[in-house]
């Protein structure tokens, strides 16, 4: 496992390990919890998650709803295997990607190469553990043949494409507005409304959080001068409550409350409102708005940041894997507890820090292209104004 050195101004390098390790770490924690409110998990767990759990059920294998899925012990989700999904899809292009970059790299990844899945503790094609929303992309473009542009149209509104955008963020890495654009042109073959939103503004959050000298506040601004309709209203209102506290304890129901006229599942997570996830200008999706609360709240230090989301309960480990991508390009992987990632990444299986390897690479290559393409433009738009 990489060591990282702490750093007040932490390179490119330590903010994209940061911010994958933070992720999959995130997802690790509020998976066993996932689903539940936060009183459950009080009584569950004799108090709040203060770290790695084990599953829910001890009888997971068979215990409803969550079978056949160990969550738990340390295992990731299906948010961190989209993640490494499309860092792989990056790996491949080593350019900016699209709708058509989903059709031709990730769908394919996702249906033919079986790979060890933590939950099922087997190997198996990720499209056996994907959730719904995520199949949806399957059936889609390789079923269906839609043009990807416009496959997510149809599908279920709801956070399945934001969870795993912080690899747009990292190779726009201080480019927000350009994160943004990319991931609501990839999230157009995966969600519609507010989930394709949220995606964008995902992207843009991490991107913002990668600027030399960011704060939490600054991330925030920056994602209501680019969300739009229900996203950034929802935005607006959580983070205004979380403004006014620095502990997420007392935070807990008030951020719900805030959130709650723009959220379409309703008060019980496990049973959905007739309203549920239907496209919208007026809602948003619970997670986002809750990540960057949680990450105000924390002030952005990984540890209160994430155990805040994952004590939310409810959709947590996506909560947790959005608000630990951005706490984690924030300051950098040195802020990650080590124990947490050690533990994550032998459970699970998985290096964690692999990714942001292979992530920071293409980054590079990236930023070398754009730079050419720029100048570029810029002799060309010279020679066309020059006066004559």
């Amino acid at each position: 496992m990489t060591t990282l050195t702490a750093s007040a101004t932490p390179a490119l390098r330590d903010r994209i390990a940061g911010s994958l390790v933070g992720a999959a770490v995130g997802d690790a924690l509020g998976g066993p919890v996932e689903g539940w409110t936060p009183e459950q998990i009080v009584d569950r767990h004799g108090g709040r998650v203060s770290g790695i759990v084990g599953p829910w059920h001890e009888d997971w294998r068979t215990a409803r709803p969550i079978a056949p899925y160990h969550k738990g012990d340390g295992h990731v989700t299906d948010d961190t295997l989209m993640t490494h999904a499309l860092v792989r899809v990056y790996a491949t292009v080593r350019d900016h990607l699209d709708a058509y970059a989903v059709a031709d790299h990730l769908v394919p990844d996702l249906i033919s190469t079986p790979r060890w899945i933590p939950e099922l503790e087997a190997e198996a094609l990720p499209l056996q553990r994907i959730f719904l929303a995520e199949k949806w992309l399957v059936a889609r473009i390789h079923y269906g043949h839609v043009d990807p542009r416009e496959a997510g149209a149809g599908n279920i509104v709801n956070c399945g494409a934001a969870m795993y955008m912080a690899p747009v963020g990292l190779v726009n890495a201080a480019n927000p507005g350009a994160a943004y654009a990319e991931a609501v042109d990839i999230a157009g073959a995966h969600q519609s409304s507010y989930g394709r939103e949220a995606a964008g503004v995902l992207a843009a959050a991490v991107a913002a959080a990668c600027v030399p000298g960011a704060t939490p506040t600054s991330v925030v601004d920056t994602c209501l001068g680019l969300a739009k309709d229900g996203t950034r209203a929802a935005i607006e209102a959580v983070c205004e409550v979380a403004a006014a506290h620095d502990d997420f304890e007392p935070a807990l129901r008030p951020l719900r409350e805030a959130v709650a006229p723009f959220d379409t599942v309703g008060p019980d997570y496990r049973a959905p409102s007739l309203g549920a996830r239907r496209p919208s200008r007026l809602h948003s999706i619970e997670e986002l708005p809750v990540a960057l609360g949680m990450l105000l709240i924390g002030d952005g230090d990984y540890r209160r940041t994430v155990l805040g989301s994952v004590n939310y309960g409810r959709d947590c480990d996506s909560i947790a894997t959005m608000s630990g991508a951005v706490a984690g390009a924030l300051s950098g992987g040195a802020t990650i507890p080590p124990d947490w990632a050690k533990r994550v990444s032998e459970a699970s299986r998985l290096d964690l820090y692999g990714p942001g390897r292979t992530l920071t690479e293409v980054a590079y290559e990236m930023f070398a292209q754009d730079t050419a393409r720029r100048r570029a433009h810029e002799a060309a738009f010279a020679e066309l104004t020059v006066a004559r």
